[in-house]
């Protein structure tokens, strides 16, 4: 697919959040009976339980790291906090899913307060197997290319995101810490 078709460059999620890179990895991510695609928009309420992940990879030996991040928060006109850090997983054996993996920030569901909302399933392969990843000490300003570049997993083998925004009627405002 070439890079001007490509919608994780149509979304800027690649330049927001990450760098061009070549998926070698599937990546499935689905909430409840509906499948994150990109691009697609999917209500709070929908996402409030944390998804189902299945990563392909090569063979139970190899192991990734999986990460969920908002780069709009706390709204896409200011998007000053971003990137909100939703989830992060490292140690996941290839061919499972998160819960095999070492949950190292527990999924936090998305409640955007004003605009639309990109949330992005970012999925690394560690090449140096497992290794000791630390959990950030807060969820804002949390940066992708920092991270893969203080851990040495290099660039991504998978992507997904979906959009969101706010529920009418679902009251109350919702403030990132």
């Amino acid at each position: 697919m070439s890079r001007e078709r490509d919608p994780l460059v149509v979304g800027r999620v690649v330049g927001d959040v990450l760098d061009p890179f070549t998926r070698t990895t599937t990546l499935k991510v689905t909430f409840g009976t509906r499948e994150v695609t990109n691009g697609r928009e999917l209500k709070p309420s929908h996402v409030v339980n944390q998804p189902r992940v299945e990563i392909g990879g090569d063979d139970l030996g190899s192991f990734y790291t999986l990460l969920m991040v908002d780069p709009d928060a706390p709204n896409p006109s200011d998007p000053h906090l971003r990137e909100y850090l939703h989830w992060l997983v490292t140690d996941i054996p290839g061919t499972t899913g998160p819960n095999y993996g070492q949950e190292l920030v527990s999924y936090e569901s998305p409640r955007p307060t004003s605009g639309i909302h990109r949330f992005v399933f970012i999925l690394f392969k560690q090449h140096l197997g497992r290794q000791s990843v630390y959990a950030p000490g807060w969820r804002q300003n949390f940066n992708t290319r920092d991270f893969a570049e203080i851990y040495n997993i290099g660039p991504p083998v998978a992507a997904v995101y979906f959009n969101g925004q706010r529920e009418s009627g679902s009251g109350g405002r919702r403030l990132y810490p």
